[in-house]
């Protein structure tokens, strides 16, 4: 008789957590939809494209600055109880859009859901990449962008299915939905997910973070890959009525001075040359993934679907359903393989691929070769539109959260991450609230725009950013600790020198 083996505690704690990505991929998935249903337009009253960039993109300031503040709650509650907290604010601001009375309040609603998002979506890969021993590091720190891309399809086929209902619950129900999956993930986050041992441990709270090994079924030998940075790397600060030390698997425990206070500690991502050199590479990436216009595509998929010629609601939800599909399938090799994949090359030549897209469907509208309803043209677009979103998923969405969360030092991985997640809601915003008005005015002018910032992060990544896959934590710490305090200016000889031997000295361990 075969027994089969139940997966490590650590794997499934890494999918609990990666539900958090379908929240955020389901709201995604039905905005964009519902914005253009003919009930919710009457509700609105025919919104500007002003208004409707305005409508979508409420939702991202608000996350940007909780996202800020987000590594401090989770520093100061632990990662899973932060999770938990976040996601039940989501589910409250999506329960204020599902019962609006004027659109006032369904902006309110997307403002409060936006103060869960951030506070919970970048502290899930943080979680994940502590609890995650190396090897399979790469595969569950990219699982959130796997269920983020199958709420993305579920979104779409949600809003496809209830598009015909005559009233207005043709657009509340998607929120609706979406509320209670919010309560049942923040009820699964604050039961299922045990502390991160790391975090216990900085706490001083060394037979806790024993027990969560244990719950995770984390080895030995894996427990000490893990916390080997933080004993080499860390000076830690604890509360007063915790004992500041290190353990490594349980296997021994020594006290470590604290030797800053918590106003140093929490400003050290900045003051700190090591810390801040990473942070704005980080900051960077993250920012320059949403200028890809990836949003742009998922925000308005309807509306690049109907200014290429499927004038239909039907034709165009149909056709966002399947990008999202598309995205979905190719997402999964891409998640099962990302440890096999450079983080670097799939970065460059995922830019190269994007601005090649993006300046394809900037050329056909310059030239007028598209035309709503006839013409080769618009169906090139159309491809072209899939194969943006197939070569994203396969390159930037898998390798810059994971690149700019195991970048980071132990000691300020948290914030660090936080504010390189706020970067990214920043420029999220700027897409989501200008590319209507962009579509509307110049057909051309937003592909051109997004193409260039593509192209533009290609070639910065080709100097500033170093491999790191098949590297432990520590390997990556001590690398970026050799190759200098910071990274070097453009033009500057003796600063580009360092960062090449920083890159061969981080080669692909094979």
């Amino acid at each position: 008789m075969k027994v089969t083996r139940k997966p490590p505690g650590y794997v499934l704690a890494s999918i609990v957590c990666s539900l958090g990505g379908f929240l955020f991929g389901i709201d995604t998935g039905i905005i964009g939809p519902v914005t253009v249903m003919d009930d919710f337009k009457g509700y609105v009253g025919n919104p500007s494209p002003t208004v409707h960039g305005l409508i979508v993109s409420s939702i991202l300031i608000p996350a940007a600055i909780s996202s800020f503040f987000a590594g401090r709650l989770a520093d100061a509650l632990g990662r899973s109880r932060s999770i938990a907290i976040g996601s039940a604010i989501f589910a409250a601001g999506a329960a204020l859009e599902a019962a609006s009375v004027h659109i006032a309040m369904f902006i309110f609603g997307r403002v409060v859901e936006g103060v869960g998002e951030g506070l919970y979506l970048g502290t899930l890969i943080v979680y994940i990449c502590e609890i995650s021993p190396p090897r399979d590091r790469g595969t569950l720190t990219t699982a959130p962008q796997l269920l983020t891309t199958l709420g993305l399809m579920t979104g779409f086929f949600t809003c496809y299915g209830t598009a015909n209902i005559a009233s207005s619950f043709s657009w509340r129900l998607p929120f609706l939905l979406l509320a209670g999956y919010g309560v049942l993930f923040s009820a699964a986050a604050f039961a299922c997910l045990p502390p991160s041992p790391r975090w216990l441990t900085l706490r001083g709270r060394a037979d806790e973070a024993e027990k969560a090994w244990e719950n995770l079924d984390v080895a030995a030998a894996d427990r000490e890959k893990i916390m080997d940075q933080q004993v080499n790397t860390e000076s830690v600060v604890v509360s007063e009525t915790d004992t500041p030390m290190t353990n490594i698997g349980g296997a021994g425990q020594r006290p470590i001075a604290p030797s800053k206070t918590k106003k140093d500690n929490l400003l050290e991502v900045f003051a700190t040359p090591d810390a801040r050199s990473r942070l704005f590479l980080a900051v960077f990436l993250m920012g320059m993934q949403q200028l890809s216009g990836i949003d742009g595509v998922l925000y308005y998929a309807p509306l690049l679907f109907q200014q290429a010629g499927l004038d239909s609601n039907k034709a165009t939800f149909l056709a966002s359903g399947v990008s999202a599909i598309v995205i979905f399938a190719i997402t999964i090799p891409a998640t099962i393989y990302a440890d096999q994949w450079g983080r670097r090359i799939s970065t460059i030549l995922g830019g190269l691929g994007m601005t090649a897209t993006m300046f394809l469907m900037g050329s056909l509208y310059a030239g007028g070769a598209v035309y709503a309803g006839t013409g080769a043209g618009r169906w090139v677009v159309i491809v072209s539109i899939y194969v943006f979103a197939v070569i994203y998923c396969t390159s930037w969405a898998v390798s810059m959260k994971l690149y700019t969360a195991e970048i980071q030092p132990q000691k300020t991985r948290a914030s660090a991450t936080s504010i390189a997640h706020g970067s990214n809601w920043v420029s999220n915003f700027l897409v989501a609230l200008f590319t209507p008005s962009l579509l509307a005015k110049s057909s051309y002018g937003a592909y051109f725009l997004f193409g260039g910032c593509t192209l533009l992060t290609a070639l910065v990544c080709c100097v500033f950013m170093p491999e790191t896959r098949g590297k432990s934590l520590d390997d990556i710490d001590a690398a970026f600790r050799k190759a200098g305090r910071g990274p070097p200016r453009l033009g500057v000889t003796g600063g580009l020198k360092k960062w090449v031997g920083m890159m061969k000295g981080m080669s692909v361990v094979r």
